[in-house]
């Protein structure tokens, strides 16, 4: 009687020891601690528009895709809206990724902002340097901004396309970090640009499929 009294015990106990293992897996699951940390660094098309949930959906429950995007951001820090130094990236530091998707360089190409932009590498340089140096140590991608069209913000295609993009891309270079071309395969396609700027639905989820093959190319 006291060895079977002993044993229902020691079920009892182990029961219980693996109800609270599965519980703490579960949890630890729904908080997305034990999933791959994405970072969506980014102007208005990251904070407004669909594609960091749709690269949620494409890259599935493994991962957890958070979007620190700020509207009006700039890479340049002489600008009344420096992403780096906003609360957002404040937040996506405290995330502590392990991959970070940069993609700014819109705003920098506004008519008022970019003749002043001879410090956009190094203010992107900076920023790059500032997730570098997180503990969790995250894969850094650097996308190029899509495509601008015609528009009523001010943003100009010939300043992106021929002052922004390649200093971007300069500086990810100088910084060796992988790039990764939004721009190109958004191009000729107005139609995924309501406004000339920010994505529909469509573009959006045109900028997350780009994006999610990135990610999941040398993972």
């Amino acid at each position: 009687m006291n060895d079977g009294r002993a044993k229902l015990a020691a079920l009892a106990v182990a029961v219980i020891v693996l109800s609270a293992g599965l519980a703490y897996l579960i949890l630890s699951y729904s908080n997305g601690t034990a999933r791959v940390r994405i970072a969506c660094i980014g102007d208005s098309i990251t904070e407004i528009t669909g594609y960091p949930a749709d690269l949620q959906i494409l890259l599935g429950n493994a991962y957890n895709v958070r979007k620190f995007g700020v509207v009006g951001a700039t890479i340049l820090l002489n600008t009344d809206k420096p992403y780096l130094n906003q609360t957002a990236c404040s937040e996506a530091e405290a995330f502590q990724p392990q991959v970070v998707v940069i993609m700014l360089g819109t705003n920098d190409a506004r008519t008022n902002i970019y003749p002043n932009s001879e410090n956009l590498e190094a203010n992107y340089g900076m920023l790059i340097a500032a997730f570098q140096t997180l503990k969790s140590h995250p894969k850094i991608l650097v996308a190029t901004p899509p495509p601008i069209y015609n528009n009523t913000l001010s943003l100009s295609s010939s300043n992106l396309v021929q002052g922004v993009i390649p200093r971007v891309e300069q500086e990810a270079t100088t910084m060796n970090v992988p790039t990764v071309d939004v721009f190109d395969p958004l191009l000729n396609h107005p139609e995924y640009f309501p406004d000339g700027v920010h994505p529909n639905v469509a573009g959006a989820e045109k900028i997350a499929q780009i994006i999610y093959a990135a990610i999941v190319k040398d993972s």
